[in-house]
């Protein structure tokens, strides 16, 4: 029997046992001090395929006293049912990691009103309701937070590491390897397949939507924007060629800071920032330190690591209440809906990886940008009017219950990231 002396310092349950759930449960068994005690999933078979392989014995719950007698007799607690970790007094952080909208919204709530830590692997509900969410940690005491690991964590290490260096951020980046706007699940079957990914998730990677999530998220961290809808994102070979791809000198202004991405580069999977220092001292040693002439400097990470590094963000939260990043900016951009084909008038829109939209991220400024339907919105939803494709699709051309917990919780985001909503 597992006794209080031995349990791990910080007590984790995971909402969410896709590639990344996998990871993370995987992870945090090895991370010292830190192990996950409770596990969530609508299909129960992934939470004990992946127990049985790593050899982490679990039980089976349906209530809370059968979760609690899991735990303290030492078993993992698997369930389908987030609320019961949410609410879990034997667990002090939660990380989100199902990919959903409406779920996790409830999950997310729960999990801050009960007072524990939340980090979100969930890079929709993070966009989407990020100002919410941090307004309601505070107001509970307890730290929400993206997840480490991801690009857009390890472009925040990075603009902030140049910016305490006192370089001026200019633009923050990432390296994407393939990008068609129109890739549908069933064009992507056989790659989710080969990758081991959700088909719907391994759309939204290939159609750009996850890539501008991302970069909403970090552009709502540090008061970034695009210079146009979707970004530039020219091609090149290799993340050295940035400087000459874009025009910084006339796209940039100091104090508005872009994002962007280059496509098909080398290092794949890695993530670029550029700084900007005109200090003559200060250029005469970054010139023999190669970094060039400036004044704007190139910094790139090679990799990201996702679950491998997740584990610093719990780590932070519970023992330094410490959160990476999450919309300090408030709702500086958004990333909003685009037909990826024709669509008719009556069709139920598929949401993020589906076959009907793609997502661009936008400057969130003004009235026009608040008509847009994002595209964390954009499931279950019905279509009021013919939409051609490549067309902008806006709030007023659905049908929506305004009650339904995505799109309240929505305005309420709105209101505290200081954006006007219809």
């Amino acid at each position: 029997m597992t006794t209080e002396s031995t349990l791990p310092d910080i007590r984790i349950g995971i909402i969410g046992i896709g590639a990344m759930g996998k990871g993370l449960i995987y992870q945090s068994q090895i991370t010292p001090q830190v192990a996950t005690l409770a596990i969530c999933d609508i299909e129960t078979e992934r939470c004990t395929n992946a127990l049985e392989e790593f050899g982490i014995g679990f039980q089976i719950v349906t209530t809370q006293g059968e979760m609690t007698q899991a735990l303290n007799t030492g078993l993992v607690a698997v369930c389908t049912d987030g609320e019961l970790l949410s609410c879990c007094d034997g667990l002090d952080v939660i990380i989100e990691a199902t990919g959903t909208i409406i779920p996790a919204a409830n999950f997310c709530e729960s999990t801050l009103t009960h007072k524990k830590h939340l980090v979100l692997m969930n890079s929709e509900i993070d966009l989407i309701l990020g100002p919410y969410l941090k307004d309601l940690a505070e107001r509970n005491q307890v730290v929400c937070t993206s997840c480490d690991g991801d690009q857009y964590g390890v472009m925040k290490h990075l603009l902030s590491d140049i910016t305490q260096w006192g370089f001026e951020p200019v633009m923050a980046g990432n390296i994407k390897g393939f990008l068609n706007r129109y890739a549908t699940p069933e064009m992507m079957v056989h790659e989710a397949e080969i990758r081991n990914l959700d088909v719907r998730a391994c759309t939204s990677y290939t159609d750009g939507t996850k890539l501008n999530i991302e970069m909403a998220l970090i552009a709502n961290e540090m008061g970034m924007q695009p210079t146009c809808p979707g970004m530039q994102g020219p091609a090149c070979t290799h993340v050295d060629e940035v400087l000459d791809l874009f025009d910084l000198a006339s796209d940039w202004q100091p104090g508005k800071p872009l994002v962007d991405y280059i496509l098909g580069a080398d290092p794949g999977g890695g993530v670029y920032a550029v700084g900007y220092c005109d200090a003559p001292y200060q250029q005469d040693m970054l010139r023999y330190y190669k970094m060039g002439d400036g004044p704007f400097y190139l910094f790139y990470r090679h990799y990201h690591l996702c679950h491998i590094e997740a584990m610093k963000s719990v780590i932070e939260a519970q023992r330094e209440n410490k959160s990476l990043m999450l919309a300090n900016a408030g709702f500086k951009t958004n990333v909003f809906t685009y037909a990826k084909h024709d669509l008719s008038a009556g069709e139920l829109l598929d949401g993020i990886g589906g076959y009907h939209c793609y997502g661009l991220i936008e400057n969130q400024a003004g009235q026009e940008a608040a008509e847009g339907l994002p595209i964390c919105l954009a499931e279950q939803v019905l279509l009021k009017r013919d939409i051609k494709k490549d067309q902008r699709i806006l709030l007023s051309d659905i049908d929506f219950d305004p009650d339904r917990i995505d799109f309240r919780l929505y305005r309420e985001a709105c209101r505290l990231g200081q954006v006007v909503s219809s």
